[in-house]
């Protein structure tokens, strides 16, 4: 079984060498990302491998279906880069990797909230440069403050737990409610009006779809506290981005952390810096000094990548064996 793993990256390529110890199959590795231009690498592969910003459309399936592709396994937890009806039309099933390590993605939430409310990543340039003042560096206390996370899925629940555990009053918002976090009064579930208009800091743990598109808009920063401190490590579709760069410039919104971005495909997992950066938004945001802006690297830790390994190429022997596809995305 030959397998096409696109968008391979050093830090990844040792553990899908090592989860394939037990499977054994013809991993070849494709530093690029898998589109229209691409697509013709998957020549002679049986299964291919795609990650979070590829761009697998209809016009590249339909290639990969002539080239003979007979799955695609993304090594992500979200699909919104695989047009899933079309992949349907063509007989192509695909699989994903629904959980890796909620803690790494919770725990980079966590991290970014941190080093900007405690202006760590400022702090540590004066240092560098000599300079010990520490005017300007005034943070608050976690303890007390509300904290609001919306959907409370794998990931949000493990940042709840935590946020709790930092003494935060935590405000939860998801279509169902997780009776266990209730029981133990980790959080209390409240309407997304309330959520935005009591909450201190704001996480958000929810897929990207249609509904969610630019859930965080102008109509909602207006709804929140000003000074509110904003953090998205899930999708960057969620936030409407110059709506972000408008409250910012008026200090409704204190600070933002971002390890995603709505259009990161162009510019994330990729070194462009002898290049000039032609995305005016993101320019834009990088200029503030309170907002810190990380290139997707929530699930960057060694347990999540070896679960990811594993799950994606457990996917695909599934397949190879024609046993139920538990982790197959129902279009």
């Amino acid at each position: 079984m030959k397998i096409g793993v696109f968008q391979t990256h050093a830090y990844e390529q040792p553990y899908l060498q090592v989860a394939n110890e037990e499977f054994q199959f013809d991993l070849k590795f494709f530093e690029p990302r898998l589109n229209e231009q691409t697509v013709d690498l998957a020549k002679g592969c049986d299964v291919i491998c795609s990650f979070a910003n590829d761009r697998v459309n209809r016009e590249v399936i339909e290639k990969l279906r002539d080239h003979g592709v007979k799955l695609i396994a993304t090594r992500s937890a979200g699909y919104n880069h695989i047009d899933i009806e079309a992949a349907k039309a063509f007989g192509i099933p695909v699989v994903r990797v629904p959980e890796y390590s909620p803690n790494s993605v919770a725990e980079h939430a966590v991290g970014l909230i941190l080093c900007l409310n405690r202006k760590i990543h400022r702090a540590y340039q004066r240092v560098r440069e000599q300079n010990f003042s520490l005017n300007g560096l005034v943070g608050f206390d976690i303890k007390g403050k509300k904290v609001g996370v919306i959907g409370v899925g794998r990931i949000g629940k493990v940042f709840a737990q935590i946020m709790h555990g930092f003494g935060a009053t935590v405000l939860g918002f998801d279509l169902e409610e997780d009776a266990e976090l209730k029981a133990k009064g980790v959080l209390t579930y409240v309407d997304l009006r309330t959520l935005y208009s009591a909450s201190d800091i704001i996480s958000l743990h929810v897929p990207l779809t249609p509904s969610s598109l630019h859930l965080i808009n102008e109509d909602a920063f207006g709804l929140m506290k000003k000074g509110v401190l904003l953090i998205n490590t899930s999708r960057g579709g969620l936030i409407d981005s110059k709506a972000l760069i408008s409250n910012l410039k008026t200090g409704k919104v204190g600070s933002a952390g971002l390890d995603v971005y709505e259009e990161e495909g162009a510019v994330f997992f990729e070194n462009h810096s002898e290049e000039i950066l032609h995305d005016d938004v993101l320019a834009r945001l990088m200029t503030f000094p309170n907002v810190l802006i990380t290139s997707h690297q929530g699930f960057l830790t060694a347990e999540a990548l070896g679960n990811i390994a594993t799950t994606t190429l457990k996917n695909i022997d599934d397949f190879c064996k024609g046993r139920p596809l538990a982790n197959k995305v129902e279009a």
